[in-house]
């Protein structure tokens, strides 16, 4: 089964401003990759023009998600999909998640915990 990772906006963000090619790590490492249209429109919005280039570039699954909040709907997909892995690096996000998480240490390397 392929393995799958759900990125959030800060994640792709904290990516892009310490030059980490998240795409290709995870690619490299045969994890498909799961964008929520909602991460999408807070890039949009926020105008983070390099993220949105970025994603143009690679290939990925958009994926809709109920709820007005983005995290809390990343929550609930978690829960409900406890084989996805949730890269995030929100604090209160990842306290309520319990499925494998990515993480990034020391600023240039990703690791799933």
């Amino acid at each position: 089964m392929t393995r799958k990772v759900l990125l959030d906006t800060n994640f792709i963000l904290t990516c892009i401003a310490q030059k980490i090619d998240f795409f290709e790590e995870f690619y490299l490492s045969g994890i498909k990759v799961i964008i929520p249209e909602n991460v999408i429109s807070e890039l949009e919005k926020l105008k983070k023009t390099a993220a949105l280039k970025l994603l143009e570039k690679n290939e990925f699954k958009k994926i809709s998600l109920q709820g007005k909040n983005v995290d809390n709907s990343i929550v609930k997909f978690a829960r409900e999909n406890p084989e996805i892995i949730i890269a995030t690096l929100d604090k209160e996000m990842r306290k309520k998640i319990k499925n494998k998480k990515v993480t990034i240490r020391s600023k240039k390397i990703i690791e799933i915990i």
